[in-house]
């Protein structure tokens, strides 16, 4: 037996055969199988939609969620993990129509409901197979055999009873409203999916302030004297004009009648409009005049054109003001159209932008609808009869004007809802619309103005308010509920839960459950056709025993149903039945009056599809009862998403479980930051900057391309996704772990160690191994804690710094010649041990983030040892700190040492002196007997990684170091503001006492003037002056001053330094074991001889070599060049 070595690190082969260990030995399912009668850890899985391919964002999305469940798995909790597919909505059925060639307008003519309901089910795992496969290749343990799927039929019933138990409670009604709708997309929108990231965007659009001319008879008597009056109303969608029915004020705003022209026609006006937007809207082609002999307009039409104030008047004044009805094409409302084309009230009225009058229509917009129908008495909204004698608005579904509007009839109401093979007219109708008020002088300005407007999320084309009848959810009725059950859960990071997603809760609206589509869960309501009754099912049984009840009276000739068996839950007996739309809308239900009931025709929305799973997912209640009911499966112990589900998922599942069970659906959660290019831009397929996750994955390996992602940035951050960054942390981190276990495993063979001897007493090893064993144990409490707070970024911060800090840099530097020099007895031992057991507990703390490398050197570690260890690091537990080994004492005075080695190593190289050239002493300033004992324990380690022959160490108040306090002034400059001078010259003076003060970390008092100024050691910056022939350098209150200068005999050793260190090179590039002896020549050279002459017997010793020999001409062998030396060597393997 030995320990396997390698060649070289090849991440994405390790990755491989780890792949094939975990399927050969079922590592996954065992991971759970022996953890049964454990506490459980629950998490759920948000369904991803496999009609499209993963991209390298779900990479990232699926390490957050795979770390934590590893994590707690290693915590010996039991972590079952469903996967899950989201099989319905409009990414299915927009790709299904363009493949097909067709537009909802088709579906149910040239196609039927049902073939496009099969060709959606086709469509919508297409990609299974691929993203079963980036799953696999990247390391993420869930369940993939026995997903939940969102189309099948349990998962359906468990919806439907949510749904009748929400209309139970009385939370589900519905209503004739005006809501976001989707022309392209053919269905309305709820309000979480309006405020998906990316639906708003800036637009330029031709906005119109329209001149509504007032009906003389109805102005009030402060009015009547100034004639003819119009109404200025701004509007940014001039389509709605035609839809006008009234025009709103704000009853306390002030308003100003103003005499002057129209820009485009120059006839004279009287206009009202809001005091506060005067200068707005006279801008740029206006100027004031304060007379009427004044207001006279000038033939030249470069001139501005006059206008004049006249009277004020408040909001309410205007009330119940008539005017003639703008658009002349417009027919009148279906109803009351006398209360139709007056001024009303309205509080949601402003002064921040347009006219201060509000162009209302009802049909068209929310505020407008309310406003109207609050006004007394209510103003009509501009409704007419169509072929069917419905009432509709004056834009049908799909966009367009209807042919009540004659010259705009067949007209899209925006051009981006034509096709790219229609005939798009150059002018937009808002254009035609505003040309149209210039003629007839009913505009008075027409510009363009970029605003915010929302697209659809998945069209990407603009939504219309638009009024329909729809199904919805009181959510406004529970907001306190929602918003005291978030208070409980634990957001990462804390700002989305009391800030994104809190303020969402605050204002949120009902759920619109409504869509007007063909493929989803159809909605499990019934009603007569007058509306009078309703019928809501939450089963199967339910439904069958409607049905058979309808058979009865006649209304069905049979049951769809009839194959399916009460009480059976097998899978394949529910696989029997589809309740999508093409079946249930066949069914014919009997109200309890004996009247004919129909089937609401709409489907669900598909996020409530997904806030279902936790249920759903298990058929609850028709089994599995005890999962919820006893909370063995609910609530999610941890779930994490994108950072926009904050309005999706996140929001969905909440709303569900706070309204039907009372309860949060989680109580930890991560809300992933997106992953963008390396230029901090969106990765689309249309920029060319979307990465391929498999040929990411294939190049670099999973655990690099997940360590990256993971300690790059926090999950809650945005990722500025670079590959160089992928390169930087396999060489890092995973070549630095891969050299160490490199150098373990080559001498631990050499040696035969397999840990067959007893571990050896932590108090009876060498300091050097009680201080990692101590940092050990310090980082698994710190790791636990990273990832016991969901910070998986600090855990691998942590880890990497340890690993290449500590372990390699500092432990293993200074132990290497322990391994490869003396004999195989208690200290080579100690530190065989020590070194195994940090990178078996390293292989464990970081499997989480690095699952198959990971679990590669775990195996290889304990296959050649007796212990009885698991198959698998992900089979272990996570490992328990030992307070009895944590020093900190010890790790204080070794991180002392650390630090002096680094200053004194900064100052090498602020005077290119390599660190192979000894230098003659380094002194370091104390400032107690504590201290003192401390720098005299660690002075031999500083010498022999400084490379000094002596270090001295010297009282603080010896006068030899002058040390000095200067000024912050980053720190100080917004802190004094103008007391800063005096402070500053009051620093310059400080000496011994304020010096060891501050270096103690105590605050220095002082008075400026009257003022009394508090300086924190941070606002305080200590240097130490340099001495003639020495450099200085400080950090953290450690002073350290390097002699410099060098003598024959330094100069000397560090020749033969250099060239042992080529010797070693060459023995490693002609292939030599690390035990070979070899025969060294050297060629002549006056300056080497003499460095070897000083230092042969340390060349001999640290190369091996048993002879050398001067040779006046070498052949062969290799150059050697450093400095101004230069010659050749070769050396032969003694025999």
């Amino acid at each position: 037996m030995a320990f396997t070595e390698y060649k070289n690190l090849d991440l994405p082969s390790i990755a491989e055969d780890i792949l094939k260990d975990w399927h050969n030995n079922n590592s996954f399912q065992k991971s759970i199988d022996i953890r049964e009668g454990s506490p459980k850890f629950v998490f759920y899985e948000g369904p991803p939609s496999a009609n499209g391919m993963p991209g390298i964002h779900h990479v990232m999305a699926r390490s957050i969620k795979d770390i934590f469940c590893r994590y707690k798995t290693l915590k010996g909790f039991q972590v079952e993990r469903k996967a899950g597919w989201d099989t319905h909505g409009l990414p299915i059925e927009l790709s299904v129509e363009k493949e097909l060639g067709i537009n909802k307008e088709d579906i149910g003519k040239s196609i039927s409901i049902e073939d496009y309901n099969k060709a959606c089910k086709k469509a919508v795992m297409r990609y299974t197979d691929v993203w079963n496969d980036l799953t696999k290749k990247m390391g993420y343990w869930v369940d993939m055999e026995k997903p939940y799927v969102t189309y099948k039929s349990k998962y359906i019933e468990s919806v439907w009873w949510l749904i009748k138990n929400l209309y139970d409670k009385g939370l589900i009604y519905k209503g004739y409203t005006v809501q976001p709708y989707s022309p392209k997309a053919g269905t309305g929108l709820s309000s979480h999916e309006l405020n998906q990231p990316g639906t708003y965007q800036n637009v330029t659009d031709t906005t119109v302030i329209a001149q509504f001319k007032a009906i003389n008879e109805s102005l009030p008597n402060s009015l009547n004297k100034f004639g003819s009056i119009h109404l200025l109303a701004w509007t940014t969608t001039p389509w709605t004009l035609p839809s006008n029915t009234a025009l709103t004020v704000g009853p306390k705003i002030k308003y100003r009648l103003v005499s002057s022209f129209n820009l485009y026609t120059k006839k004279p006006i009287n206009v009202l409009l809001a005091e506060d937007l005067m200068s707005k809207v006279f801008s740029t082609s206006y100027k004031e005049v304060f007379d009427a002999g004044s207001l006279k307009i000038s033939e030249n039409p470069k001139d501005k054109i006059p206008f004049l104030k006249k009277d004020l008047f408040i909001g309410n004044d205007l009330v119940g003001i008539k005017y003639e009805q703008l658009w002349k094409e417009a027919p009148l409302p279906y109803k009351n159209a006398e209360n139709a084309f007056r001024v009303i009230s309205g509080d949601f009225v402003t002064t921040e932008e347009g006219t201060g009058i509000v162009h209302t229509a009802p049909t068209f917009g929310a505020d407008d609808a309310k406003a109207a129908k609050e006004a007394n008495p209510e103003v009509p909204p501009m409704l007419v009869y169509d072929e069917n004698h419905q009432l509709v608005p004056l834009v049908n579904l799909q966009g367009k004007f209807r042919k009540e509007l004659k010259s705009l009839a067949g007209k899209y109401v925006k051009n981006e809802y034509y096709n790219e093979n229609d005939d798009i007219p150059e002018k937009s109708v808002d254009v035609e619309i505003a040309i149209q008020l210039k003629t007839e002088n009913k505009a008075f300005k027409v510009e363009k103005y970029l605003h915010s407007y929302p697209n659809c999320w998945r069209t990407d084309k603009p939504i219309l308010y638009y009024p329909l009848d729809s199904w919805f959810i009181k959510v406004t009725e529970k907001k306190d509920v929602l918003k005291k059950l978030n208070e409980s859960i634990n957001w990462k990071p804390k700002s989305t839960g009391t800030g994104r997603f809190g303020n969402w809760l605050s204002n949120a609206n009902d759920w619109n459950l409504s869509r007007s589509r063909f493929w989803g869960i159809p909605i499990p309501i019934w009603r007569t056709e007058d509306g009078s009754e309703t019928e809501v099912i939450g089963s199967m049984e339910e439904l069958k025993r409607e049905i058979s009840n309808s058979i009865k009276f006649g209304y069905m000739s049979s049951d769809p149903f009839e194959s399916f068996e009460l009480n059976n839950m097998d899978d394949s007996n529910y696989d029997r039945i589809d309740l999508h739309k093409n079946i249930v809308d066949q069914v014919i239900l009997c109200s309890k009056s004996g009247k004919k009931m129909f089937r609401e025709p709409d489907l669900i929305d598909v996020w409530f599809d997904s806030g279902s799973m936790p249920y759903a997912q298990w058929h609850y209640p028709f089994e599995n009862k005890e999962m919820i009911d006893n909370n063995i499966a609910f609530p999610a112990d941890y779930i994490a998403e994108g950072v926009d589900q904050t309005r999706g998922w996140f929001y969905t599942l909440h709303a569900i479980s706070s309204l039907i069970f009372n309860s949060v659906s989680y109580k930890n959660v991560i809300s992933n930051g997106l992953v963008l290019d390396k230029n901090g831009q969106k990765m689309s397929k249309r920029l060319g900057n979307a990465v391929d996750p498999f040929a990411t994955i294939k190049k670099y390996g999973p655990d690099a391309t997940r360590w990256y992602m993971i300690s790059n940035a926090n999950p809650w951050d945005n990722l500025k996704f670079n590959t160089d960054g992928i390169e930087e942390s396999k060489r890092k981190f995973f070549g630095t772990l891969y050299n160490i276990y490199s150098f373990f495993s080559l001498y631990a063979n050499i040696d035969q160690f397999c840990f067959s001897e007893n571990e050896i007493p932590n108090n009876e090893k060498p300091e050097l191994d009680r201080w990692i064993i101590s940092e050990l144990n310090s980082l698994i409490d710190e790791v636990d804690n990273c990832y016991l707070n969901y910070e998986p970024t600090k855990a691998a911060r942590v880890i990497s710094e340890f690993v290449q800090t500590y372990l390699s840099n500092w432990y293993v530097r200074l132990s290497r010649r322990r391994f490869w020099k003396g004999s195989y007895e208690k200290d080579k031992i100690s530190a065989y041990q020590t070194l195994f057991t940090c990178l078996t507990e390293v292989s464990k703390i970081s499997s989480p983030i690095a699952p198959f490398f990971m679990d590669r050197l775990y195996k290889d570690l304990v296959s050649n040892t007796k212990f009885n260890c698991q198959d698998s690091v992900h089979h272990t537990d996570f490992p328990k700190v030992n307070k009895k080994l944590v020093n900190p004492t010890l790790q204080k005075k070794i991180r002392k040492a650390q630090t002096i080695c680094s200053l004194v190593l900064s100052l090498r190289k602020k005077e290119k002196i390599k660190v192979r050239q000894p230098l003659l002493k380094v002194m370091i300033p104390f400032n107690s007997e504590d201290e003192q004992l401390e720098l005299n324990e660690i002075s031999d380690l500083i010498r022999s990684e400084v490379n000094v022959k002596n270090v001295e160490l010297i009282n603080s108040s010896s006068g030899i170091l002058v040390k000095k306090v200067k000024p912050n002034f980053k720190s100080l400059g917004p802190k004094l503001g103008n007391l800063l001078s005096p402070t500053v010259s009051k620093i310059k003076d400080f000496g011994i006492n304020e010096i060891q003060a501050i270096e103690k970390g105590n605050q220095i008092f002082l008075k400026i003037g009257s003022k009394k100024i508090t300086l924190d050691p941070s606002d305080l910056e200590i240097y130490s002056q340099d001495i003639e022939g020495w450099l200085v350098a400080s950090e953290n209150n450690i002073t350290v001053a390097l002699d410099i200068q060098l003598n024959d005999k330094l100069i000397n050793e560090g020749i033969s330094r250099e060239l042992v260190n080529r010797i070693q090179n060459y023995r490693k590039e002609i292939g030599l074991l690390v035990t070979d002896k070899i025969i060294l020549k050297i060629q002549n050279n006056n300056i080497i001889e003499k460095a070897i002459f000083e230092n042969r017997k340390y060349i001999l010793n640290e190369t091996l070599a048993e002879d050398l020999i001067f040779k006046d001409k070498i052949d062969g062998g290799i150059l050697i060049e450093f400095d101004n030396i230069k010659s050749k060597l070769s050396l032969t393997k003694k025999i």
